[in-house]
């Protein structure tokens, strides 16, 4: 009897923007490949990331959960001085429980969750891995930081990443008629993470010196980083149709936090790092014709921790009972099955600097010990603080942030050498002062 479970490629960009797809809003260049997502499936609106920066959300990605229930997701990202922590072996994960229930799965592209032998995608469930395991990578150099593995070995590769990561997706896209089993493709872009390098900017690579740079990139090199990542999506879905798989394969699409630089974030305030909504909105897209009507638009606030239940759920996988996922699946409410739901989310970062809850259109918002009531419905820029006006729902949402704060794991302070301007971007991004690619 032939397997009639749901392949599934999920897509996750790096520091994109809320409005840097064209389908949301983007005016200096298209994406027609991810709008296509979007067209034939469900554009949401109202997508969060778990973190504003990179590996807390990718904890909370691959585990269902609040980050802040793991020491992994302390790491604010983690970054090569960071404690040796990464994603416990032991811990299950989207990946390991597909696998365990006879899915093939596999990562192609960025890890950030800790480095072999201890830790890696391998020991978290993906049978197969091409990719990068560090934050932050060069486009064309590939190797120390950004070095491709095979594996657990490296491999010698010349070329742009997007585009290396868009041939083994397809690669293995292609190889599914050969196999008996369904599938789980993570497809992890670095782009449009800096350094910014586009396609043709090979000499702008051998020009950069360490990863950590700010003199590079400009609005046209972000507009190739981008259209080449979406290239190479369109490639990943015409390999889809080719194998006659479309029809039963979940595609989603979404970025791990927000942008910065030369992201649009419109019409939020705020990028990558910060609470406020330009630093957590997603431009998220997910098709699946088989169960999702085309041309849907969600105001369903979801969360990136809301994948894992949602995809477990689609191929008849139960979440492992002595870790339950924080996250809920999300198709009753995208199939109409169910109605939309207010959600109770939470957020904090760098050790309570700052803090965040949401309740349907109201939002708690704490920077620096200044405390924020916005209504998001009508004000998307976070700009009217309503905390007199509204001093009961503040008082409320203020005290269900402590409470829930209280059952996470206690915060780790930063060390005192992240207080410069310059040392907190590069802890932002992953990577130490002076780190270099080689």
């Amino acid at each position: 009897m032939a397997d009639t479970r749901p392949n599934i490629i999920f897509i996750l960009a790096d520091d994109l923007g809320y409005a840097d797809l064209s389908c949301f809003g983007r005016r200096d260049y298209t994406t027609p490949n991810i709008d296509r997502i979007a067209h034939e499936g469900v554009r949401f609106l109202q997508s969060y990331a778990n973190s504003p920066v990179c590996s807390a959300t990718r904890t909370a990605l691959i585990t269902g959960r609040y980050q802040y229930r793991l020491t992994v997701g302390l790491e604010e990202p983690i970054n090569p001085s960071s404690p040796p922590v990464g994603m416990p072996p032991e811990h299950p994960t989207l990946p390991s429980l597909l696998r365990d229930a006879g899915y093939d799965t596999a990562l192609v592209g960025k890890w950030h969750l800790g480095k072999p032998p201890t830790y890696g995608p391998q020991k978290s469930g993906y049978e197969y891995f091409w990719g990068m395991l560090h934050g932050s990578a060069d486009y064309f150099r590939h190797t120390g930081p950004s070095t491709i593995y095979e594996n657990n070995n490296e491999v010698a590769v010349q070329g742009y990443k997007t585009t290396l990561f868009g041939d083994r997706a397809v690669e293995f896209v292609n190889g599914a008629k050969e196999r008996t089993k369904p599938f789980f493709l993570s497809l992890h872009f670095n782009a449009p993470h800096w350094p910014w390098e586009g396609p043709g900017d090979e000499a702008e690579s051998r020009r950069i010196k360490t990863l950590r740079h700010y003199d590079g990139g400009s609005l046209k090199v972000y507009k190739s980083m981008v259209e080449a990542m979406d290239l190479n999506v369109g490639r990943v879905l015409q390999a889809l149709d080719a194998q006659g798989l479309a029809e039963n394969t979940i595609v989603i699409f979404t970025s791990d936090n927000g942008g910065e630089r030369f992201s649009d974030m419109w019409p939020f305030a705020g990028e990558k790092g910060e609470l406020l909504e330009g630093g957590l909105r997603l431009p998220t897209v997910m098709r699946w014709p088989a169960r999702l009507k085309a041309g849907t638009v969600s105001g369903q606030a979801s969360m990136s921790m809301d994948w894992m239940p949602t995809l477990l759920s689609a191929a008849g996988v139960k979440p492992d009972a002595n870790f339950p996922p924080d996250g809920v699946d999300l198709v009753p409410m995208l199939s109409g099955e169910k109605p939309e739901q207010d959600r109770l989310l939470y957020w904090r970062y760098k050790a309570s600097a700052q803090s965040a809850v949401l309740q349907g259109k109201w939002k708690y918002l704490s920077i620096g010990g200044n405390e924020f009531l916005f209504d998001i419905a009508s004000d998307q820029r976070e700009r009217a603080n309503l905390r007199e006006r509204f001093p009961d729902i503040f008082a409320d949402l203020k005290a269900k942030y402590a409470a829930w704060n209280a059952t996470m794991l206690p915060e780790r302070e930063r060390p005192a050498s992240h207080s410069s301007s310059a040392d907190r971007r590069a802890d932002r991004h992953g990577v130490p002062p002076g780190d270099t690619p080689e």
